[in-house]
């Protein structure tokens, strides 16, 4: 494990916002964690895990010590009639964990498809998307306990997941980190197709036989239309949480907006933040080199050499807007620092 002092982070969000950190090191096994984190309780200093840098903005300089995890591994584990187990390492991009259980056929994450990220921040936000939860195929979550030093197991009861929310990004940030996971997907998978535009691009497609395959490419057909690639236009997917309001809230809103979509989510009802968005005429807009994406108003870009305070400032004027026009919070899904 090499320290590095004063090393730029642009390569490593996908925002691409030059700030710089006191020290960085990569870290490519279970050795180089825990000498890292040994020498951080020494120190005191403050610190912070990037995976694929694809949740975070930086505002400023980070004057701490920024780890990228590199370890790699797919295991299978067990198995039983039903249930294949994996163990990933932190380190694996996340898309590449859901090509590995597609083309062995096992079901349960194609939804989460083309995700950007690594697979060791997929339970801290519990990713999802088009109905699908991490949380609904996690089986255990092994971290380093910063405080404790010694490495310890979650399983999904322990790890308080909410909508992109978990104990790992709430009471646990700055004191857990993620060393692998392991996956409990189905040999005979579940198909999950009434979710956005599934069904409907299956059908464009003439997809008569369905399968996991089958909705993986969609998915990813669906989301490189309306997502912006990072390695072509600086972004971090969706900055922004669809909100979720009670039934009562939800009544008064519709009598005011007829027009508005929503879906339900338990006793709640979800909004699409990307509409409320439009609506305030957010969507397209660029301020410098800052902008709102054409085709997906939860997705901030930066068009080049926009700073993070930039993006930022933007942000809040979204928040700002949409809470005077429809009296609704919208909050970040990004990290900021």
């Amino acid at each position: 494990m090499q320290v590095l002092e004063n090393i730029s982070l642009k390569p490593y969000n996908t925002f691409g916002i030059d700030v710089k950190a006191r020290y960085f090191a990569e870290l490519h096994s279970d050795n180089d964690i825990a000498a890292f984190f040994s020498a951080l309780t020494e120190e005191r200093m403050p610190f912070l895990v990037l995976g694929g840098g694809s949740n975070v903005l930086f505002t400023k300089n980070f004057e701490g010590s920024v780890a990228c995890i590199r370890s790699k591994g797919i295991v299978k584990l067990m198995e039983d009639e039903k249930h294949v187990y994996l163990k990933i390492a932190a380190g694996e991009a996340w898309d590449d964990v859901v090509k590995y259980a597609v083309d062995n056929g096992w079901g349960g994450i194609e939804n989460l498809s083309l995700i950007p990220g690594n697979a060791g921040t997929s339970p801290v936000q519990n990713i999802g998307a088009y109905g699908v939860e991490l949380k609904d195929v996690l089986y255990s979550v092994e971290v380093a306990d910063v405080v404790a030093q010694h490495y310890r197991a979650f399983r999904p009861a322990d790890c308080e997941f909410g909508y992109r929310s978990s104990i790992f990004k709430n009471q646990g940030k700055g004191r857990f980190v993620i060393t692998s996971l392991c996956l409990k997907l189905d040999k005979q998978p579940v198909l999950k197709l009434d979710y956005g535009d599934i069904r409907r691009e299956l059908d464009k497609a003439g997809v008569k036989d369905v399968t996991i395959s089958a909705v993986r490419d969609i998915i990813i057909k669906i989301r490189s239309g309306k997502l912006p690639d990072p390695s072509v236009l600086g972004n971090a997917g969706s900055f922004f949480m669809n909100p979720v309001v009670s039934a009562d809230e939800h009544a008064r809103l519709t009598r005011e907006f007829p027009a508005m979509p929503s879906f339900r989510s338990g006793e709640e009802v979800k909004i699409p933040g990307a509409w409320l968005i439009e609506q305030c005429g957010f969507k397209g807009k660029r301020y410098g080199d800052a902008g709102v994406h054409e085709n997906q108003p939860l997705v901030l870009v930066n068009y080049g050499n926009a700073s993070g305070r930039e993006m930022l400032a933007l942000a809040e004027k979204i928040i700002k807007s949409v809470l005077k026009k429809f009296g609704i919070g919208l909050e970040k899904e990004v990290n900021i620092f």
